[in-house]
């Protein structure tokens, strides 16, 4: 049968194939969508600026705070159900799998659902808490009712959809998926924008394009869904299917960590922007820019660590722990090779890069400063998302909330306000670089400490650290 050939073509990777290639399988697909992504979030905010219209670009910027919540709970159930699937099936409990990767997605359509009702019934005093304005809180209600309060489940059960598909070894129809969506809003913003939405109602065209393209995308994963019925543990749920009570804890303890990282991290942005904003707006401009050109290494470390997440869980769970671990081992190195390129483009071409998002020389030349000084953190940024995600492969949820935590909230945000206060805005740039690299010492502290538990060496052998 074609559909069983491509099943053990899928359960090769994980335990056959070499590892350099079954990682490349695996993470190359997950990279391109990220990147995608990634040109998405750029295009889009070039878009909404074209209408020369501050309350507009303010009004989306306010709303994307809450659309980021949809991403935390499509990671919720997504990054935590489809680890303990894969989990689940490198340990051979494949009918256990199943009902996991059918309540994952039930209880992400009840959490998307439940999200945009508190949303619709809260609206204006949730847009007031954000800071909208009188000018701002029409644009910020059109994008917040297309985008949230009916684009949620779309955007949630794709995200959730897109992880089950990649955790279970086929990263390509995961990947075409959400880099379909991406391409498919970059087309439409446009036309939506300034084409069949009157003028004055941009941020509306916006969050239609949004919203659609999520829909489509969500589609498309109900195909891959019906393919891979029969042949995979996923199918469309039909009931709520009851799981042990061990799995349900596994899944929420990796889910919420993988959740809060998430919003941890764009807490600590925000909180980047606040402090910049005190010393001027180009200093803020700059900052912004910087903040958007540094994700172009994140997001391929992101989909390195994606690609590994799956490949280390399934050799963890069937106790191959040397294959487990050549994993982990071979992503750390691709990770810090594209870190230290970026390290080597950003110093170079700096000027330039920053140049093709503003004209303005002051603005140029701080942004210049900022991005040489800044990428030095890329490496230390890149190793702190890889131990996360190790962490929550191996069914150590604790763990990477602990990590998490600790960088944001207890390194990152801190040092910040510490830094801006000694060094001004040299002391905001060189913050990212200070607080990773103490917590990357304590990340490998905590991983040696925990090596022997995670992968017990054979009796009478010393255990590999």
């Amino acid at each position: 049968m074609k559909s069983n050939a491509a099943n053990e073509t899928a359960k090769d990777v994980f335990e056959t194939w070499p590892v350099p290639r079954a990682l490349a399988k695996m993470a190359i697909p997950t990279i391109i969508s990220q990147l995608i992504a990634l040109v998405y979030n750029v295009a889009d905010t070039w878009f909404i600026g074209q209408t020369n219209n501050p309350y507009m670009v303010a009004a989306s910027a306010l709303v994307l705070t809450v659309f980021l919540m949809t991403t935390g709970i499509a990671n919720l159930f997504g990054v935590g159900g489809g680890s303990l699937v894969v989990r689940l099936l490198g340990g051979g409990e494949e009918d256990e799998a199943k009902r996991v990767a059918s309540l994952s997605l039930v209880m992400a359509a009840a959490s998307s659902l439940a999200f945009s009702v508190l949303c619709l019934l809260f609206m204006n005093p949730l847009l007031r808490l954000l800071g909208a304005s009188e000018d701002t809180i029409g644009f910020a209600r059109q994008y917040l009712l297309f985008v949230v309060v009916i684009g949620c489940l779309p955007t949630v059960l794709a995200n959730t959809m897109s992880s089950m598909v990649r955790n279970i070894g086929y990263s390509r129809e995961a990947g075409f998926g959400l880099g379909m969506g991406g391409v498919l809003n970059v087309i439409l913003d446009p036309i939506f924008m300034f084409v069949i939405f009157p003028d004055g109602y941009q941020v509306m065209g916006a969050a239609v394009a949004t919203m659609l393209s999520n829909v489509i995308m969500l589609l498309y994963f109900i195909i891959i869904y019906k393919r891979l019925e029969g042949a995979t543990v996923l199918a469309l749920p039909r009931r709520v299917e009851k799981i042990r009570r061990e799995s349900m804890g596994s899944l929420f303890s990796v889910g919420i960590p993988a959740a809060m990282s998430l919003l941890l991290f764009d807490l600590c942005n925000i909180v980047i922007n606040r402090l910049a904003a005190g010393h001027g707006d180009l200093e803020l401009a700059a900052i912004g820019i910087v903040l958007k050109v540094e994700r172009l290494p994140l997001n391929i470390g992101i989909g390195i660590c994606l690609g590994m997440t799956p490949l280390v869980a399934y050799n963890y769970a069937s106790k191959n722990y040397g294959r487990m671990k050549d994993f982990f081992r071979t992503a750390r190195r691709a990770g810090l090779i594209v870190s230290v390129l970026c390290v080597a483009l950003y110093r170079i071409c700096a000027p330039y890069i920053v140049g093709a998002f503003i004209s303005d020389a002051d603005t140029v030349r701080f942004g210049t400063q900022f991005l040489q000084s800044r990428c030095f953190a890329t490496p230390f940024m890149f190793l702190s998302f890889h131990m996360v995600h190790f962490m929550q492969a191996v069914d150590r949820g604790k763990v990477s909330f602990y990590l998490a935590v600790i960088r944001q909230l207890c390194l990152n945000i801190p040092i910040l306000f510490l830094m801006d206060m000694l060094f001004g805005m040299s002391g905001i740039v060189w913050t990212q670089m200070t607080a990773d690299l103490i917590n990357v010492i304590i990340s490998y502290v905590i991983y040696a400490r925990l090596a022997g538990e995670i992968a017990p060496a054979p009796r009478g052998t010393a255990a590999e650290q």
